[in-house]
């Protein structure tokens, strides 16, 4: 996708239910262990599930025993974009996708190698296709 998808407020309201909006639009988080993504073992990519965006793929999925599905890298350098978030006065490293904006979680540096990252993702964000 070339095309920045840029929908009003009313459209995500529209498009999503109030559990995606809140965590996709409004930074929320969902609460840990219990997303549906969390042990999945799939071979397959993860997708923006509010624009259809290529984020992750399963082969750089790992468990990082922290309640979210966890990434050591994105798909490429076009799939997500990041921002400084100050919300719980720490600093914090906010995840987006790169398409649409839609928040996707947060990135910490305590990840294995080779990155050393660890992209911490909600799964209410995700939409995954299996291979």
């Amino acid at each position: 996708m070339s095309d920045k998808k840029n929908f009003n407020d009313q459209d995500w309201k529209e498009k999503l239910t109030p559990e995606q909006y809140e965590i996709c639009r409004n930074k929320g988080t969902e609460p840990p262990f219990s997303g549906k993504y969390l042990n999945t073992k799939s071979t397959g990519t993860y997708y923006c599930l509010c624009c259809g965006n290529a984020l992750f793929h399963s082969e750089k999925k790992f468990d990082s025993g922290t309640g979210w599905p966890s990434f050591w890298d994105p798909i490429n350098v076009q799939s997500v974009s990041t921002k400084k978030d100050l919300s719980l006065s720490m600093l914090r490293t906010e995840v987006l996708c790169k398409q649409c904006d839609s928040h996707l979680g947060h990135v910490f540096e305590d990840g294995p190698e080779p990155t050393g990252l660890r992209y911490c993702i909600n799964s209410v964000t995700l939409k995954l296709e299996e291979e």
